[in-house]
């Protein structure tokens, strides 16, 4: 049977990441640089990939990595969901990672290992595993056509880009135009892309190299969605015996109790889903159940979690000042993004053979 607790090389590489992002990513740090014209912090970034080696956990050791899993590279995004850090962790580090492995690119996979470089699939955020993608125009050797809602496109160095002859081609970022789109989540922007001739270099095929990275996108997103509910219980849970009413802490009333009772539970229920897909997904056992079942419960308790934190924060939880609303637009973002979760209940439903009448 496979066990899902935390190793103790698991809660040291937690412990870790947390301090990082304790000096890095501040809430009001945050804010700030969503209000700015450059949302990502790079030093974060360059201190989690060079610093830490993490952009290279799902690389073997012999390609340039760190030959780690996805169990470790799902507690890296718990602790980036906790901070609703804005890194491009889960976009260069998993999900173009992945299509580099399924296309056996070791030069590019090295450069994205090692955080020198950071890369992009040039899928829409929302595009669910297995579901259609839009594709580019492959014409006389170039590249042209127009990608919307790719997250990341901002910063990445690199695109792999989808053509419509079946391939995958390595994009560099100068020969195309990013342009911002406007996002709700504004720690993980999303732009469009145009490729007016653009050279492009042929990695292998298109299908299951996208496919296996939007399975590990989908598999490992449920992991942030659970390190931003996590934040959202615990801080919740810590204002409301601060805050007193009619001289009494207000998290001593029955009805608030029981909500965060609700809560406690959702929270509880989305770590064993969570746990489970990054174990299927770094075993190969029961992958495409494990994620579709980890996706249609996260959403919806990510997004409760946020919820319910900005709502018993009162009139605090409603400022700009306070980081909640970071936490509620992007859960509302990731509830979308690899797919909604109904799109995996339908998924899951063809999987286990559970057809609706």
């Amino acid at each position: 049977m496979t066990d899902l607790l935390y190793s103790e090389e698991e809660e040291a590489l937690r412990a870790a990441v947390r301090d990082l992002l304790g000096d890095h990513c501040d809430a009001p740090g945050v804010i700030a640089r969503a209000e700015s014209d450059a949302p990502h912090d790079l030093a974060a970034w360059k201190a989690l990939a060079d610093g830490m080696g993490l952009a290279g956990l799902l690389v073997p050791e012999d390609k340039g990595g760190q030959g780690a899993g996805h169990r470790e590279a799902a507690v890296v995004l718990e602790e980036l969901g906790r901070f609703v850090a804005p890194v491009p962790y889960l976009t260069s580090a998993v999900v173009a990672t992945e299509a580099l492995l399924a296309c056996g690119a070791d030069d590019l996979l090295a450069e994205l290992a090692s955080g020198r470089r950071i890369g992009a699939l040039a899928v829409g955020l929302h595009v669910a595993p297995g579901a259609a993608y839009p594709v580019v125009r492959h014409e006389g050797g170039a590249l042209h056509g127009e990608l919307t809602g790719v997250a990341d496109a901002a910063v990445a160095d690199v695109l792999l880009v989808p053509a419509d002859d079946g391939g995958l081609y390595a994009v560099e970022s100068d020969a195309v135009t990013v342009t911002p789109q406007t996002s709700l989540d504004l720690t993980r922007p999303v732009a469009r892309i145009a490729l007016d001739a653009a050279a492009g270099r042929l990695l292998g095929d298109a299908d299951p190299a996208v496919r296996r990275a939007l399975r590990a996108g989908a598999g490992l997103l449920a992991s942030e969605q659970l390190g931003l509910a996590d934040w959202a219980l615990t801080e919740t849970v810590r204002y409301l015996k601060e805050r007193k009413q009619f001289n009494r802490p207000v998290g001593g009333f029955q009805a608030l109790k029981h909500r965060l009772a609700q809560l406690w539970l959702e929270v509880v229920n989305l770590r064993a889903a969570a746990r489970h897909a990054a174990d299927a997904l770094a075993t190969g056992q029961d992958v495409d159940v494990a994620v579709t079942v980890a996706q249609a419960y996260a959403a919806p308790v990510a997004v409760h979690a946020a919820e319910e934190a900005l709502q018993l924060h009162g009139g605090l939880g409603m400022t700009w000042e306070h980081p909640v609303h970071l936490y509620l637009k992007r859960a509302k973002a990731d509830s979308i993004a690899y797919g909604t979760a109904g799109a995996h209940r339908t998924a899951l439903a063809g999987l286990v053979d559970l057809q609706a009448p």
